[in-house]
C-alpha cells in the first residue's frame, strides 16, 4: 500500500494577520517572466507567491498577511536559478541579485540576512582553506607531510566549528543559530570505544543529546531543509523500533509543540505518514494510538474529509490485529459445507492466509509454503487455517486445492449468505479484522490464538518459528 503522501505544505500553512510582507526583487539579468517566492519545508521548495517581472528587471511579492520565519528563495524566471535568504520579523525586504553572479547577493532590510550572508562567506573562506589541506594530504608524499596536513585540516576543522558555535552563543535567538543547530550533530563520548560498554555509553549519550539547541516550541525550523532528514535519521535509525517506545516520545515531542501550531502540525502529518505503513512488524500500533489519541479526537482538524476517511479506515482495519490481540474468531464452512471455525481447531501455532486461486502471487508463494509446512512446521505442530478471500472463486479455489495437493491444511471460506448476514448486523468483515488489502496475506496465532507475527513472508515466518521453537527448547 502506497503512502499517504501528504503534503507537508499543505498543512503547515500560514496564519493570517492583520500585517503584510514585501519582499522586492530588483534582477538587471530579466525583463520579463514569472518569479517565484518559494519557502523550504520538508526537502522541498514551496510556493509562497508568484508574481511578473517587469521591463526594469524588478518584480514585487507581497500581501496582506505576516510570512512565517524560515529560509525562503527566490526562484528566477525559468525556474533554473534559485537563491536563499532570511525571513523573520522584518516583513519588508529588498534583493538585489544578477543571476550571473548570485553569491554577490544584496539582502536590504533584514539584519537577520546580513548574519547569513556574512556566514556564508566565512563558511566559503574557511571552506576553501580546507579543501586546500585534503587535496595537499592526499598528494603528500612523505608521512611527515602527511601528518602535517592532517594537523592543518583538523586545526581549520575546529575553527569552523568555534565559529559556528560563537553564533549560538552570542546570538541564540537568531534564525541562523536555528538552524545551525539543526544542522549540529552531537558528539560522542569515546570517539574509539574499546569495548561494549562503551559503545551503549556512546549511543545512549548520543539519543540523550540529539536534540540539544533544537527547541520545538519554534515554528521556523521547520521553514528549513534541516529539520525533516534530522527527524527521519532519528525515528529510523536513532530510536529503538519498539513501538511503546516511539509512541512515548512522539508523544512527548507533540506536547512540546502545542504552542507551536505549525510545528505540531508538521510533527503529526510526519508521524501518520511515517506511521500508516510501518517498516517494521508491530509499529502499526503506533498508527493506530496516533489516531485514538489525536485524529479521532479532532485535533487535525486541518485534514479534508477524503484524508480523514482514508485515516479512519486504515486505523480501524488495523485495531483488531495488532500484534499480541486475540485474534477474532471465524466461523466458516469447507468446501461440502461443515462448519470449520478458527476457535475450534487447537494448535501451537497456528497460520492463518488469506488467499485468492486466481492470484498470480499466491500461486507462487502457497507451494512454497506447503513445503516448508511438510518438511518442518507440521511436527511440531503448526496448522494452516487457510480463508478463500473472494466467495464467487469457488469452482477455482476446489481445483487449485487438488490439483496442488494442499488438502491437509484447513481450507474454508464465507459463503454469501454468511457474507450478506455479517454486513446486515453491521459487523466487520474478517477483511476487516484482519486488514486482508492483498493476497496472499498472512498471520501467525500462538496456542492461545493470539498475533505473534503478520505481513511476513514464509521465509520471515520460518525464522520467526525457529526461534520460538528454539527459545522454548
Amino acid at each position: 500500500m502506497k503512502k499517504l503522501l501528504f503534503s507537508l505544505s499543505l498543512f503547515a500553512s500560514s496564519f493570517s494577520f492583520a500585517q503584510s510582507f514585501t519582499v522586492t526583487l530588483k534582477t538587471p539579468s530579466y525583463k520579463e517572466g514569472i518569479a517565484f517566492l518559494c519557502y523550504h519545508m520538508g526537502k522541498n521548495l514551496n510556493i509562497e507567491d508568484s508574481t511578473a517581472v517587469n521591463n526594469m528587471g524588478v518584480a514585487v511579492f507581497t500581501g496582506k498577511r505576516t510570512l512565517p520565519g524560515g529560509i525562503y528563495s527566490i526562484v528566477f524566471p525559468g525556474k533554473r536559478l534559485t537563491a536563499d535568504f532570511f525571513i523573520d520579523k522584518e516583513q519588508n525586504i529588498e534583493i538585489e541579485a544578477d543571476s550571473a553572479d548570485l553569491s554577490n547577493m544584496k539582502v536590504k532590510g533584514s539584519k537577520e540576512n546580513l548574519l547569513f550572508q556574512e556566514y556564508q562567506k566565512t563558511v566559503v573562506a574557511i571552506g576553501t582553506r580546507m579543501q586546500t589541506e585534503r587535496m595537499a594530504y592526499t598528494y603528500s608524499q612523505t608521512k611527515k607531510d602527511s601528518l602535517l596536513h592532517e594537523e592543518n585540516y583538523t586545526r581549520i576543522n575546529k575553527e569552523l566549528n568555534q565559529y559556528r558555535d560563537s553564533i549560538i552563543n552570542n546570538l541564540p535567538q537568531s534564525l541562523m543559530a536555528v538552524f545551525l543547530n539543526a544542522m549540529k550533530d552531537p558528539e560522542v563520548l569515546y570517539k574509539n570505544p574499546k569495548n561494549l560498554k562503551d559503545s551503549i555509553d556512546n549511543y545512549n549519550y548520543y539519543k540523550a543529546h540529539y536534540w540539544d539547541g533544537i527547541t520545538f516550541m519554534d515554528d521556523r525550523i521547520i521553514r528549513t531543509p534541516f529539520f525533516l532528514p534530522k527527524l527521519e535519521r532519528y525515528y529510523r535509525e536513532i530510536m529503538p523500533q519498539a513501538p511503546d517506545s516511539i509512541i512515548k516520545d512522539l508523544d512527548y515531542k507533540l506536547l512540546l509543540a502545542r504552542t507551536s501550531p505549525e510545528m505540531y502540525k508538521f510533527l503529526l502529518n510526519w508521524f501518520t505518514d511515517e506511521y500508516i505503513n510501518p517498516r517494521y512488524m508491530g509499529q502499526d500500533a503506533v498508527f493506530v494510538h496516533l489516531f485514538e489519541k489525536y485524529h479521532s479526537k479532532g485535533v487535525s482538524s486541518w485534514l479534508n474529509e477524503k484524508q480523514m476517511e482514508t485515516i479512519s479506515r486504515r486505523a480501524y482495519m488495523q485495531m483488531s490485529n495488532l500484534i499480541g490481540v486475540k485474534a477474532a474468531n471465524m466461523e466458516m464452512v469447507d468446501s461440502t459445507g461443515k462448519m470449520k471455525a478458527l476457535y475450534d481447531q487447537p494448535a501451537d501455532y497456528m497460520l492463518l492466509v488469506f488467499w485468492d486461486p486466481t492470484c498470480g502471487h499466491c500461486k507462487e508463494e502457497l507451494p512454497k509454503l506447503d513445503s516448508i509446512y511438510r518438511a518442518s512446521w507440521k511436527k511440531h505442530g503448526v496448522k494452516i487455517y487457510a480463508v478463500l478471500s473472494e466467495n464467487d472463486k469457488k469452482k477455482e479455489w476446489v481445483n487449485y486445492i487438488k490439483d496442488h495437493n494442499i488438502g491437509e491444511w484447513i481450507h474454508v471460506y464465507e459463503t454469501k449468505e454468511m457474507e450478506n448476514a455479517v454486513a446486515e448486523a453491521k459487523k466487520a468483515s474478517f477483511k476487516q479484522l484482519f486488514d486482508v488489502i492483498q493476497t496472499p496475506t498472512l498471520l501467525l496465532l500462538d496456542n492461545e490464538k493470539r498475533i505473534i507475527g503478520k505481513k511476513l513472508g514464509w521465509q520471515q515466518l520460518n525464522e520467526l518459528l525457529e526461534t520460538k521453537w528454539s527459545n522454548k527448547k
